[in-house]
């Protein structure tokens, strides 16, 4: 090969590289000019924003109720001044507490027994509405043709309301009422024609030595029957009487508060009735077990006991006001 030729080859060969060159450095450039950051991957788990979770409005339970009966009669009958009445109170003073109730006892004798009303309040102001209930039974079943001397179990006369007062204490709303509410447990009610008692002793001591008036009094009494049928009373106030019975049926109750009258009753309502206070006694008195052996847990249903807390609660969380003159 000549010199010649050498020096041409050698010049094609650093064109080459010079080209080379320059398209490597443009190659390069163009990919960087592409690439994408990475971030690191944190090892913490990200932070949530907190959920809010609305609380459940608590709704009057019949379940809670019954509960509240099978506790009563777990005890044995609660016949005033006895050991077994003062265990129940403690149950019930127990359970008010839990439901944070302001609670007092009352105390006063009758026919040389000491007796106990409980008193739970939601405050201390004017005119409260009062819903009262005997948490006593009678010492004896004198409605009962084989075992007239042994006393009344009391599983629907006397623990049936009480049970409903206690479970309205854990679910009724007090910013919805317009007034105080006071629920009030009668001892001596249930003795009436026994070695010289009357019935109502406990809620007529309570009427005649009250400081404060109660704008209304509402009294619930034998209304767990499994077979429920609760009539207005005629010596109820009319007024008061068609409010609860109208929510009973807008409820779906209408079968079970039936809207006519049809017993005169003597009960704890009638003191404040005497007084001129609206007063109504929600009762069932169509109950063939009444001042029997037979007035066991086993006649008394949930469900009747959800119908009458229902309704009560509504007619207080819708302002529980009384629309009558007095």
């Amino acid at each position: 090969m000549g010199n010649k030729n050498v020096v041409r080859l050698i010049g094609i060969l650093t064109i080459t590289l010079v080209l080379f060159a320059a398209w490597l450095v443009l190659f390069t450039g163009a990919n960087a000019s592409t690439m994408t950051a990475v971030t690191p991957v944190s090892s913490q788990a990200p932070t949530l924003a907190p959920t809010l979770i609305p609380t459940p409005i608590p709704v009057f339970s019949g379940d809670e109720a019954f509960a509240h009966v099978m506790q009563q009669m777990s005890i044995g009958p609660r016949i005033a001044g006895t050991d077994e009445s003062r265990e129940v109170e403690q149950y019930i003073l127990g359970t008010l507490d839990a439901f944070v109730w302001n609670t007092e006892v009352q105390v006063f004798i009758y026919q040389g027994v000491e007796c106990h009303n409980l008193i739970a309040k939601s405050g201390d102001g004017e005119s409260p509405i009062l819903i009262g209930a005997h948490y006593d039974t009678r010492r004896f079943a004198d409605h009962d043709q084989e075992n007239p001397d042994l006393p009344v179990p009391g599983a629907n006369d006397g623990a049936s309301g009480v049970a409903v007062l206690l479970e309205l204490a854990r679910v009724v709303d007090l910013s919805a009422l317009g007034s105080d509410l006071w629920l009030v447990f009668f001892d001596a009610e249930d003795n009436g024609h026994i070695d010289g008692w009357e019935f109502i002793a406990g809620s007529s001591y309570f009427a005649d030595s009250m400081e404060v008036t109660p704008s209304q009094v509402l009294i619930v009494d034998m209304i767990g029957d499994a077979d429920q049928q609760i009539y207005i009373d005629n010596n109820s106030d009319p007024v008061l009487s068609v409010s609860l019975w109208d929510i009973a049926a807008r409820l779906g109750y209408g079968s079970h508060f039936i809207a006519s009258p049809k017993y005169s009753m003597l009960d704890d309502h009638t003191p404040f009735a005497a007084l001129g206070i609206p007063a109504v006694d929600i009762i069932d008195f169509d109950y063939p077990y009444w001042h029997t052996t037979q007035d066991t847990v086993d006649k008394i249903s949930s469900d009747s006991l959800e119908r009458v807390g229902r309704v009560l609660e509504e007619y207080l969380e819708s302002g529980g006001e009384y629309t009558g003159g007095q």
